[in-house]
């Protein structure tokens, strides 16, 4: 007898289906391929938010997805894991004349997720590299998104990113400062993700936020 006809033979693979998490529709994202369910945790796919939203003037933008939990029916529970603007669309924002101006920032959100968020903006004549006005522009950029962070959950600040909100809280302060054709965040990236996430715990903080709560566009 061979040695591949006397080894066991694997079981076939199962489908998982994947969907996004419930602040984005939950709605079936796609599917993969694992003898294990348990393999799939952690794998991540790539989604445009015209797919989420039926919005064709959002296909520029993709979100990453991030599998955390597959469920006993093969159902995989995702989360935001980050987001960019597709090349062709951020090449299409560069003018001639104009500035470019990007923020990098390292943040933490309210939840504990470790995020690395990419804010920029156009102007609509150029300016000094290194200007007052550059500086000030940058500086508006991180307090918008550190103070987005303290105060949202990843899953709110998620939602603002990509549907604009963040960006146009920015270009509200930026515009007094000088013209601005476009601001955006045109990428994020998730660096850590809390334990309990996995566990499927929340944070106390979270449990007892709608409870607390109640006592008390991208611009361009």
């Amino acid at each position: 007898m061979s040695k591949r006809e006397g080894s066991e033979k694997k079981p076939p693979k199962q489908i998982i289906t994947i969907y996004s998490p419930d602040y984005f529709g939950y709605k079936e994202i796609g599917t993969t391929l694992s003898y294990d369910p348990k393999q799939a945790i952690g794998r991540t796919l790539w989604v445009s938010l015209y797919t989420l939203t039926g919005d064709f003037s959002k296909q520029y933008l993709l979100i990453r997805f991030k599998i955390v939990r597959v469920k006993e029916d093969l159902t995989a529970e995702t989360i935001f894991y980050g987001h960019e603007y597709g090349r062709e669309f951020l090449r299409s924002l560069v003018r001639r004349g104009t500035s470019r101006i990007d923020g990098i920032f390292n943040l933490v959100t309210r939840d504990g997720f470790h995020i690395r968020v990419h804010a920029i903006a156009f102007t609509v004549k150029r300016l000094t590299p290194h200007s007052l006005k550059v500086k000030k522009i940058r500086k508006i950029m991180q307090k918008v998104l550190e103070d987005a962070a303290k105060n949202l959950t990843l899953s709110q600040l998620a939602q603002e990113m990509v549907l604009g909100k963040t960006a146009s809280d920015i270009y509200q302060e930026a515009k007094k400062i000088t013209l601005l054709r476009h601001v955006g965040i045109v990428k994020s990236k998730v660096l850590k993700v809390p334990e309990w996430v996995y566990t499927g715990e929340k944070p106390v903080e979270e449990a007892v936020q709608p409870a607390a709560s109640a006592s008390s566009e991208e611009g361009a």
